[in-house]
């Protein structure tokens, strides 16, 4: 027992404070090796859930088996709860139906709901047979809702109380359950006799005042109830535009069915983020390092096939002016200049304004001061790197005319880039196509065509 303790010790001084570290990793590995149970009980002890889920993604299939077989304390449901979707199927499946158990019922229901939804039904039938009728019934309700919606979100786990209680009972009404609290919460919900919510008290205030006040007097202005079937990423989007810490969720007939905290919201946040973000490079919006190779092509493939039509379009474009190329060699070389500049102006404007529509930010009243101002800043640096690139084609080819034909399509190019970067991605979000999924591939060929176009053409008429 020393020895670990020294060897938790040891590990909890050398690690950065939010990070697995290389230390962390040789001694892991070196006790995976030798087989020595203690010494991964050890390691594993100080780190939080979080850092073990991490952990657990950048390990092999093989180093993962090893590892949950040579670990006493196991994966609990905390850990479970953190990690990648992809990875809980394999987790869960290592795990022996105690363990399982366990671990489901320490969590809070949507906790539990956010595992359970991306499993197979026979998986999902077993798991719910080990929890409680009441944790089961709950879970299920969770479950009845649509996938992404706040119904899937919320945890039932609901500290309410009717509207004409004081402080004083309810602080003893909490004193007197403390079994039966969630695990976190924020406010009190008040209910009338038809359980509508009709307002909430923050713990604070509550603690704050007097026992004979009553807990409508106290209540707070922020109070936003939350329709069961309203979709997750609008839920995300009023917790950080209305500053919400918590939020009761009804049903259709304007009943409380649960509670939606900000943790829950904010990881709705950061997954529509990172979804824009792996959609907008076409990797999936699902893509992660744990995946397979096999799950990883297949996520790839299909972006990748669009890009390849993109550029056979922008080829045919080049085709038509091959006899100018025949003759005029530098046209070949300055080619690519033209489509990359477009190229990476369209994907600034692009990622800004798909950012915007998700965050709600890129609207109809602004829709036209934005697209003036992404035509007016590509016209500008169009005019920028036209200088640059008239000089360039000045002094490289001793030819002012080519140099004027490239400064031209660069200003060209540029501008277009800049208005289709915006365009693009509300067009499609008006047709109900999601921007970040389709925006790219359309950008990107619209300023290949267009800036091919613009140089060979430009060159047709003013060098031959």
């Amino acid at each position: 027992m020393a020895d670990d303790a020294e060897l938790i010790e040891e590990t909890t001084e050398d690690r950065d404070a939010y990070a697995l570290d290389d230390a962390l990793w040789d001694r892991l590995y070196a006790a995976m090796e030798t087989g020595d149970s203690a010494a991964i009980d050890a390691l594993m002890e100080p780190l939080h859930p979080a850092d073990i889920a991490d952990l657990l993604e950048q390990l092999s299939s093989g180093q993962r088996e090893r590892l949950i077989a040579l670990w006493s304390a196991g994966i609990d449901g905390e850990v479970l709860s953190e990690l990648d979707w992809g990875l809980r199927e394999e987790i869960i499946a290592l795990l022996p139906d105690e363990a399982l158990a366990d671990a489901f019922r320490e969590l809070d229901s949507d906790d539990v709901v956010d595992i359970l939804e991306d499993l197979e039904d026979d998986q999902q039938e077993a798991i719910l047979s080990t929890l409680d009728e009441a944790d089961r019934a709950a879970v299920e309700q969770a479950l009845s809702y649509p996938e992404d919606s706040a119904g899937r979100l919320m945890q039932t786990e609901v500290v309410r109380a009717p509207d004409f209680w004081t402080v004083g009972e309810m602080i003893d009404h909490l004193r007197s359950n403390k079994k039966g609290l969630p695990e976190q919460f924020y406010h009190v919900v008040l209910v009338d006799p038809r359980m509508k919510p009709v307002g909430y008290v923050a713990l604070g205030r509550l603690l704050g005042s007097k026992r004979k006040t009553k807990l409508v007097d106290i209540t707070e202005e922020s109070f936003r109830p939350i329709p069961a079937t309203q979709p997750e990423h609008d839920v995300a989007y009023a917790f950080n535009q209305y500053h919400l810490i918590s939020a009761p969720v009804v049903d259709d007939d304007g009943r409380l069915v649960g509670m939606i905290t900000i943790d829950d919201a904010m990881i709705v946040l950061d997954e529509e983020a990172e979804e824009d973000l792996l959609r907008l490079a076409g990797v999936g919006e699902e893509s992660s390092i744990s995946d397979r190779v096999l799950e990883t092509v297949r996520q790839r493939i299909p972006w990748l096939g669009v890009n390849l039509i993109t550029a056979i379009l922008a080829s045919m474009v080049i085709a038509q002016f091959e006899g100018a190329i025949a003759q005029i060699v530098a046209l070949a070389v300055l080619m690519p200049i033209v489509a990359s500049m477009g190229g990476n102006a369209g994907t600034q404007s692009l990622t800004v304004a798909v950012r915007a529509i998700a965050t709600k930010d890129l609207t109809r009243s602004n829709l036209f001061r934005v697209v003036w101002r992404e035509g007016a800043v590509g016209f500008i640096n169009g005019i920028v790197f036209a200088l640059v690139m008239g000089i360039v084609g000045l002094v490289w080819f001793g030819s002012a005319a080519l140099g004027g034909v490239i400064a031209t399509a660069m200003i060209v190019n540029l501008l277009i880039a800049g208005l289709a970067g915006v365009l693009i991605p509300v067009t499609l979000d008006r047709l109900g196509v999601d921007p970040a999924l389709a925006s790219g591939a359309f950008v990107t060929t619209v300023t290949d065509v267009v800036g091919f176009f613009a140089f060979l053409g430009l060159a047709v008429i003013v060098l031959l």
